[in-house]
């Protein structure tokens, strides 16, 4: 029997495709034209032997065979990915010193630094997880080389702005219905997310009140999973035991940044911003 290989160049089209939620975005991306696309599209479909996308409305929808392959094409674009820096890049040597705000540590560290160290086993990483200002303060005093925060509005230099994300109400994944008044889990102040949970039901005339604040993102999700009451993130890096809510007053977006601490960085850090920068962009919001 024949195997087949499929075109990673069309893989990679699906996925960016998919990612951008359209097919004449990723040709702008992949610097193609959408015929081109389409082409590859067709050829794909031709390779799996069974339709990958269907309309739906005035764009398209995977169909189930499609979401199979999504993930598949994924996991060979990663090994590809993996085998073309671990050769391009044999001779990086030396430490990264990374930033995370805490939403993304356990989603990030786990896949991109897994993926880095792979590729660059000689590498040191010195990773910590912390709330944005602190962030900030030890990119500023030079003691990190890289920091994905939010963007708060400082205007600090060297950043790549990744997305704008909006917020969201947050309550356990079995919750009760929100009642008056409003329940707030809520980090110490200062915190844009307190404030933009506190404006927006200021806003709406809905009373509230703080019933639980820490000092982590991790003692959050605690509270909220055991029903103490809601709070306001984004929708990145939320845990299982916690849903998103509707019916409250609707939040504004927030802005994500990947900072860097010297205009041009090393090797090193340009790839490990590389990786940050294509995992962050590809989840979904």
């Amino acid at each position: 029997m024949r195997r087949t290989n499929f075109d990673m160049d069309a893989l990679r089209s699906f996925c960016e495709g998919v990612d951008l939620g359209s097919f004449a975005k990723a040709a702008d991306r992949l610097g193609r034209s959408t015929s081109a696309i389409s082409m590859q599209m067709k050829k794909l479909e031709g390779q799996a032997g069974t339709d990958l996308l269907r309309k739906s409305g005035r764009g398209l929808e995977l169909t189930p065979a499609g979401e199979t392959l999504l993930g598949y094409a994924r996991r060979i674009l990663d090994l590809n990915d993996e085998a073309r820096t671990a050769l391009a890049g044999l001779e990086l040597a030396g430490t990264v010193r990374l930033g995370l705000q805490e939403d993304f540590g356990e989603r990030l560290l786990p896949n991109v630094l897994g993926r880095f160290m792979r590729s660059h086993p000689d590498l040191q990483i010195e990773a910590v997880i912390a709330r944005n200002s602190e962030l900030v303060a030890q990119l500023q005093a030079g003691k990190i080389d890289l920091a994905l925060a939010w963007h708060t509005g400082l205007d600090l230099p060297y950043a790549d702005l990744l997305g704008e994300y909006p917020m969201r109400w947050v309550g356990a994944a079995a919750h009760d219905p929100v009642v008056e008044p409003v329940r707030l889990v809520v980090l110490q102040a200062p915190c844009l997310m307190r404030k933009a949970a506190t404006d927006a039901l200021d806003r709406a005339g809905i009373p509230w009140r703080v019933v639980y604040t820490s000092a982590s993102l991790a003692g959050i999700w605690a509270a909220v999973a055991a029903g103490l009451g809601v709070t306001v993130r984004t929708s990145l890096g939320l845990p299982g035991d916690v849903r998103v809510l509707d019916g409250l007053p609707a939040l504004p977006g927030i802005r994500l940044a990947l900072y860097s601490g010297a205009a041009t960085p090393t090797p090193a850090c340009e790839r490990m911003r590389a990786l940050i920068r294509e995992h962050v962009v590809a989840a979904p919001g």
